[in-house]
């Protein structure tokens, strides 16, 4: 009988491959049987193709269209143009709702549509006289993201959404406040809430999930990145119905999330929420560089405990991202740490040492942690597994 050969993503071919290997030295299969299973599959590289070159289609096409609505178009009169972006943004998510199209060319329309809700947005907002940098505008757009990408269940729309929210939010907190201080604490109190919402999706959404999961680790290391900066500027925290609002909902989903989920996800939780008040201490600590020519003692410690601090933060980041087999967490944790260490080689001891010594000096000592993590691992490994036996 002749068998169907399916194409399958090569990660998920290999831990085929490694799991019939286990099952076959314990006995559960014999070799040939092994090899009828394997033979019905085949890597295939095609869908991951197929989803980037459409997604980056999407993501072209969407702000090709909000430039468009940018430049006023002044060839048309106002109502032309707002009928005309209205007409693309339902023809896109008519045709992302209704048309048998492939998934991840669904997911690009879906994402077009969320990004030309935008552009009906503003376009409306300039027909009404709205000033166009009136952050409301942006929270308008992030609402209506939102809300479709859980009417539709789309990935595309839930990034564009949560994106504009979080521009939305900071933008709103730092005009009303105008403090540099309100803005990291923003900052740090949307990786809460992005947090706990991952945790509060695993169960059921594990890909909402994990672009939840994403925005709370951007929002986690960008806050701590500009807590870290000697000459931050403004400290006083300003305060503002806006950021007491978050603030209330950050502590509500927190605590929703702590109860209704447990392991890892509740610690990502615990970990969000005390990065807040460490952040804040770092806006606090005023180290007094105004002169790169002359760093003084309590510069250099407030450059080693931000530094510290920024390792133990990504690095667990990196872990989690390895845990859960999330490679963007990974990517951004390391990136964030390269770029953040660069940073204060600049900032700080570019008077004293060169940031390549500083490179090899968290190097050294990054391997030298590893080391021992993993030696503690493999001690833990072996008692639990002389426990169990």
């Amino acid at each position: 009988m002749d068998t169907q050969v399916r194409p399958v993503a090569s990660r998920r071919l290999d831990w085929l491959n490694g799991e019939t290997a286990r099952w076959v030295s314990e006995g559960i299969l014999t070799e040939e049987t092994a090899e009828r299973i394997k033979g019905q599959y085949v890597a295939s590289h095609t869908g991951s193709l197929t989803r980037v070159i459409s997604y980056l289609g999407g993501a072209f096409l969407g702000v090709g269209l909000l430039w468009l609505v940018a430049t006023n178009l002044d060839a048309l009169s106002p109502l032309m143009r707002f009928v005309g972006i209205v007409v693309v943004w339902l023809a896109f998510t008519a045709a992302a709702e209704t048309l048998p199209l492939a998934r991840p060319l669904r997911g690009a329309f879906r994402g077009i549509a969320a990004m030309s809700f935008g552009g009906v947005v503003f376009q409306a907002a300039q027909s009404l006289q709205v000033p166009a940098y009136e952050p409301s505008l942006v929270g308008l757009w992030g609402l209506g993201a939102l809300l479709y990408a859980y009417a539709s269940a789309g990935l595309a729309p839930l990034v564009v959404g949560i994106v504009t929210t979080m521009i939305w939010f900071d933008w709103q907190v730092v005009a009303s406040s105008e403090s540099t201080f309100a803005g990291v604490f923003a900052v740090l109190v949307g990786g809460v809430v992005a947090t706990a919402m991952a945790a509060l999706h695993d169960r059921r959404q594990e890909a909402f999930a994990q672009v939840w999961r994403l925005a709370g680790g951007v929002l986690v290391l960008g806050g701590l990145f500009v807590a870290a900066i000697p000459q931050i500027g403004d400290r006083d925290l300003g305060w503002s119905p806006v950021l007491l609002g978050a603030l209330v909902i950050a502590v509500l989903l927190a605590a929703l999330a702590m109860v209704r989920t447990d392991g890892l996800s509740r610690w990502e939780v615990l970990a969000s929420a005390l990065i807040v008040p460490i952040g804040l201490a770092l806006v606090a600590w005023d180290p007094h560089v105004d002169d790169l020519g002359s760093v003084s003692g309590e510069a250099w410690l407030s450059a080693f405990v931000s530094i510290a601090v920024y390792v133990v933060v990504a690095g667990a980041v990196a872990v989690d991202g390895s845990v859960r087999d999330q490679t963007l967490l990974v990517v951004l944790a390391t990136g964030a740490l390269v770029v953040f260490t660069t940073m204060q080689s600049f900032a700080v001891f570019a008077p004293i040492m060169s940031g390549a010594t500083l490179f090899l000096l968290l190097g050294v000592l990054l391997l030298a942690t590893g080391f021992v993590f993993d030696r503690a691992r493999r001690g833990v490994a072996a008692n639990l597994g002389e426990a169990l036996s």
